[in-house]
């Protein structure tokens, strides 16, 4: 409890704010997502000067089957349409990207395991920044396809 709750004797003084969940529902398909930074999303959607993204938190819905990309607590969603990125775990095109940092497509990916071993190294050495270039704000590595 921080010290605007509690007055000199240590009584709570305040109601304290309770935090937003780390994982939320998608309101379309109803399957649990992680948060996504705001910084994120700004950097995907088409024209954001637009968006006043006021909600406390939102989250990253991956779906392929969901148009749905973002979407807070209190309802506000967030579009493929209304976004200026592709998503590539929403795709189904071999050509939609899985790192955004370095312009990888699925396709290359799959004809070239040894692309990951070049993004594997670069995230190492702090070269990559998926925190805003990839839409889920997350490093891309567990999204390159399986060696066969």
């Amino acid at each position: 409890m921080s010290d605007c709750c509690s007055n000199k004797d240590g009584e709570k003084t305040c109601s304290e704010k309770k935090p937003s969940p780390r994982k939320f529902a998608c309101p379309e398909n109803m399957q649990q997502y992680i948060e996504v930074d705001k910084k994120t999303i700004l950097q995907h959607i088409k024209s954001p000067w637009q968006y006043t993204l006021d909600e406390l938190k939102y989250y990253f819905c991956d779906d392929p089957n969901c148009d749905i990309v973002y979407f807070g607590i209190k309802g506000s969603v967030i579009n493929k349409a209304q976004l200026r990125t592709v998503i590539g775990k929403k795709e189904k095109d071999e050509n939609a990207l899985v790192c955004y940092c370095f312009g990888i497509s699925k396709a290359l990916a799959a004809q070239n395991p040894e692309i990951k071993t070049y993004v594997t190294q670069q995230t190492k050495e702090k070269n990559c920044a998926c925190e805003v270039r990839n839409p889920s704000g997350r490093c891309c590595l567990k999204d390159f396809p399986n060696k066969h």
